[in-house]
């Protein structure tokens, strides 16, 4: 008897939700290795990013996207953009809420996006672990009496807890296809990119206020020298001048300290020396401007 061919399931699957549910944590966990910015702020992620998660007879690939909101200002509807752009472009759609919140408005507002979806939607309600079990309960009956979603999974992201129930599921809900990228191979974007986000991500943590979300980094440049050390030069772009001294800090304290957290964690992800470059610069109103969002890579194409 001719032994039976396995089947190898790839496709592409949307993280949505509304901003500081937990997105980035989850992809990370997933390809796990950190490939997308963290804080306990809401809109952290402002691109679309793209992580590969390897399973058994699988490819999951994982698009981490901006949280959809109600925004103001010209970045804010580009963020909100881009997540819904991927709405047609994929297999299945990971929709994420707060366990601790429950199915709040801004939640609903995240779902309405949705309506025209044609692609299996999964209910992924994450931080159960700070959760009482029967607010859980009680949050998951209250969901699949809807029968919007193909599946509803209780997960703890932060703690690995679910994750691998969540992987088969996804997997099963995917269509048989190819391996699109290399084992060894865990996201997409440039390092270019990712190090702008490490940079980004420490300013995020060690600012407040108004200045974590007037912030733009771009490396300017990035190369191996002679003797193996990473060279990096990168801009850091803020809106105003106040903004701009808040960053450097008294007597350049606080660059310093964005400076040796981002390079700690780019040389563990490197596996080099790194000497890190970084200048502050002012780009009045940049998150009002097209031109300064495309500069930035916030807008690719037409908008």
């Amino acid at each position: 008897m001719a032994s039976q061919k396995k089947v190898f399931r790839s496709g592409y699957v949307s993280l949505i939700g509304r901003p500081n549910v937990g997105k980035s944590t989850l992809l990370n966990k997933l390809v796990a290795q950190k490939i997308a910015a963290m804080s306990r702020r809401p809109q952290t992620t402002r691109n679309k990013i793209t992580g590969i998660c390897h399973v058994p007879g699988g490819q999951i690939i994982v698009l981490d996207t901006p949280g959809i909101h109600k925004g103001a200002t010209r970045l804010d509807k580009v963020m909100v953009k881009t997540s819904m752009r991927t709405y047609g472009d994929v297999d299945l759609i990971l929709f994420m809420i707060d366990a601790r919140a429950g199915f709040i408005d801004d939640d609903k507002y995240v779902l309405d996006s949705m309506q025209k979806v044609t692609v299996p939607i999964i209910l992924v309600i994450n931080k159960v672990d700070l959760t009482a079990k029967n607010d859980i309960l009680g949050l998951i009956s209250e969901m699949s009496q809807s029968g919007t979603f193909a599946e509803i999974i209780p997960i703890s992201a932060l703690q690995n807890d679910g994750l691998d129930l969540l992987k088969n599921i996804t997997l099963e809900r995917l269509p048989e296809g190819p391996e699109y990228f290399p084992r060894d191979m865990i996201t997409d974007c440039p390092e270019e990119f990712l190090t702008s986000e490490i940079i980004r991500e420490k300013i995020i943590i060690l600012t407040h206020l108004e200045v974590p979300y007037s912030v733009a980094v771009m490396v300017e440049s990035m190369h191996v020298s002679e003797n193996g050390t990473v060279m990096i030069d990168a801009a850091i772009f803020t809106e105003k001048i106040s903004q701009k001294k808040i960053i450097i800090g008294e007597k350049g304290s606080l660059l310093k300290k964005v400076g040796t957290q981002a390079r700690q964690e780019i040389e563990k992800r490197l596996g080099s020396k790194v000497y890190l470059t970084l200048f502050v610069k002012v780009k009045p109103n940049w998150r009002g401007d097209e031109t300064k969002l495309k500069e930035f890579g916030y807008i690719r194409g037409p908008y």
